[in-house]
């Protein structure tokens, strides 16, 4: 039953595999028209096993355009994702298993939001009112949620719409 499994899983990544060849095409493709100096390389995330919900394909870009992609929270790299997905005709459940990165930004992301959220419950919990954070993306917004899921003292909600979406840090009574 085992090796059934292993096999179905071992076709599901060589497909994988042919769907990102596409993306990297049009990807290289946008970076040469706009004139950036970037690279993008595409590799199997390394990961044994991967994250239950975490990517199990990167999409990196290099090269000395990378600050570009970085300004204003990384809206470049965003757009590359999000054009790079759409023109690739990406299935939106395969789409969340890739992520879009460059020079481990999305790391550093991640532990600057995850100790931003436990700054801001301290100060919810000792001030008594709720904390609403800067407007951020759903996967940052989710990443949020779940740094402080095993925080008793306090709950998220995500309030506002589209752009103006952020997450609040209510102090539980």
């Amino acid at each position: 039953m085992e090796s059934k499994t292993m096999e179905s899983r071992e076709q599901a990544t060589a497909g994988e595999e042919q769907s990102l060849k596409p993306l990297q095409a049009f990807l290289e493709q946008i970076l040469e028209l706009g004139g950036f100096a970037l690279k993008v390389q595409i590799r199997k995330v390394s990961e044994a096993p991967p994250q239950p919900d975490g990517p199990e394909w990167a999409v990196e870009f290099s090269g000395s355009d990378s600050a570009l992609l970085l300004e204003g929270h990384a809206e470049l790299l965003e757009a590359l994702a999000y054009v790079g997905s759409r023109g690739a005709h990406l299935s939106e459940s395969f789409r969340r298993k890739i992520n879009f990165d460059c020079e481990d930004y999305r790391a550093t992301r991640a532990a600057e939001l995850r100790l931003t959220a436990q700054l801001a419950a301290d100060r919810a919990v000792e001030t008594g009112e709720a904390f609403a954070l800067n407007p951020m993306n759903s996967s940052e917004r989710r990443l949020v949620h779940l740094a402080l899921k095993d925080k008793s003292e306090v709950r998220t909600e995500s309030q506002g719409a589209g752009p103006d979406r952020h997450v609040v840090i209510v102090p539980v009574r």
